[in-house]
């Protein structure tokens, strides 16, 4: 372990520069994060490779990476919501969003989904220190202990199925994403862009190609209702904390992914809401999965995140006060961007014929997956897209093929 730290006033110069690459960065999240399969972390590996070309310190490099990937963890829910919207005949498999969207309420999943983000970043800011000191106190033995946690995190997951087939089909699903990640992360193939791995073909597969699949002969976006927000403060609020404090673990710990944590946090908050409970509670994991990352960097030197390690590989230094307000500021550009253009996206892809749309996005999908991983990037992401269509033909959450990443921990 080592002892957080914490650095000077900054100088006129330096806070310009470190605004630009804030403004710059946050801009990159913008388009990753309204790109359907584009993700801060392939921006972040770009930025790794081209860095030695920037004239500028390592540090305004790291800040624009940190901003896009905060900025992207508020603007991905916007595709999320709008892209993948299944017929009304597959409501009851469609995620909780995607339910929202079918009621015509959109609009209030994307500001539930902006209210998670942004009071994860209020939350988590100052309850950072002392979360992280704690961590510190006890980080030993939870890593000592990792292989049982995630064995309990599995086996609660698939024990928590309302069915046995649904449990089965969680197994099945788990299992297969398990091997597909034991098989494929650590392959280092050739690709025009020196900048990926293998993440990019595996999560459009697992996560994106099943939903435009099972959505292609889908009505695409109804029409919208009014954005009220038919959440109390308390229970947006109750489930934003829960959520910051879930990105917490999940900052800290390899393997469980912001989904997981979530699907805990709905079965620990009473009243969790439902679809909306889980709207929210995702998106707080995720963005403060980001912020906690961080602080796991500088307390352990463990990056936690794509983003952290793009920023690792860059060399640049954890100078924590600049590097948490660059991220407050990301946070905020990120509000104010889901709540000025997810209405808007919601109508223009709802004006836009879905089958086509969807075949356009799947090919659009395998071409990232050859930028990114090369020919074997193309034959990773047909085997992950059928892997992914097994928990929505066989029953159980889609959150079991993280089994992606906590299958290979678990094998070691």
């Amino acid at each position: 372990m080592v002892p957080i730290p914490i650095e000077p006033m900054i100088g006129l110069e330096m806070a310009i520069l470190l605004v630009i690459f804030t403004l710059g960065g946050a801009s990159l999240g913008v388009i990753s994060g309204l790109i359907p399969g584009l993700h801060a972390n392939n921006f972040a590996m770009l930025l790794v490779a081209v860095a030695p070309a920037i004239p500028a310190n390592p540090l305004f490099v790291g800040v624009a990476m940190l901003a896009a990937g905060v900025v992207h963890s508020f603007v991905d829910a916007v595709p999320a919501l709008a892209i993948g919207v299944p017929d009304a005949d597959m409501a009851v498999m469609a995620l909780p969003g995607h339910r929202l969207v079918l009621e015509g309420r959109g609009r209030e999943a994307l500001r539930l989904s902006a209210l998670g983000s942004i009071l994860a970043v209020i939350l988590a800011v100052p309850f950072a220190v002392p979360i992280t000191i704690g961590m510190m106190l006890i980080y030993d033995q939870l890593m000592a202990h990792v292989t049982v946690i995630l064995l309990a995190v599995v086996l609660g997951l698939i024990l928590t199925e309302p069915s046995i087939r649904a449990g089965l089909g969680g197994l099945l699903s788990f299992s297969m994403a398990a091997m597909l990640g034991e098989l494929t992360l650590d392959m280092n193939p050739s690709a025009p862009l020196d900048a990926g791995d293998m993440l990019s073909p595996i999560f459009a597969g697992l996560f994106g190609a099943p939903t435009l699949i099972d959505a292609s002969k889908g009505a695409g976006v109804p029409p919208q209702h009014r954005p009220t927000i038919r959440s109390t403060r308390r229970l947006i609020l109750m489930t934003a904390a829960a959520g910051t404090v879930s990105g917490a673990i999940v900052g800290f710990l390899p393997g469980i992914s912001a989904a997981i944590a979530a699907v805990a946090v709905l079965a620990l908050v009473p009243g969790s809401g439902g679809d909306r409970g889980y709207v929210v509670a995702t998106s707080g994991v995720d963005t403060s999965n980001t912020i906690f990352a961080l602080f796991a960097l500088a307390a352990f030197g463990a990056p936690r995140s794509g983003i952290i390690v793009a920023y690792e590989e860059l060399g640049a230094p954890v100078e924590l006060g600049i590097l948490v307000l660059a991220t407050v500021v990301a946070g905020c550009i990120g509000y104010l961007v889901v709540v000025s253009i997810g209405d808007r996206y919601l109508d223009i892809i709802g004006a836009l014929d879905y089958t086509r749309l969807s075949i356009v996005l799947l090919a659009g999908l395998a071409i990232l997956s050859f930028l990114f991983a090369g020919i074997a990037g193309i034959a990773v992401y047909l085997i992950s897209t059928m892997i992914g269509l097994v928990p929505l033909r066989i029953g159980g959450r889609r959150v079991h093929l993280m089994g992606v990443l906590i299958g290979p921990i678990l094998l070691g």
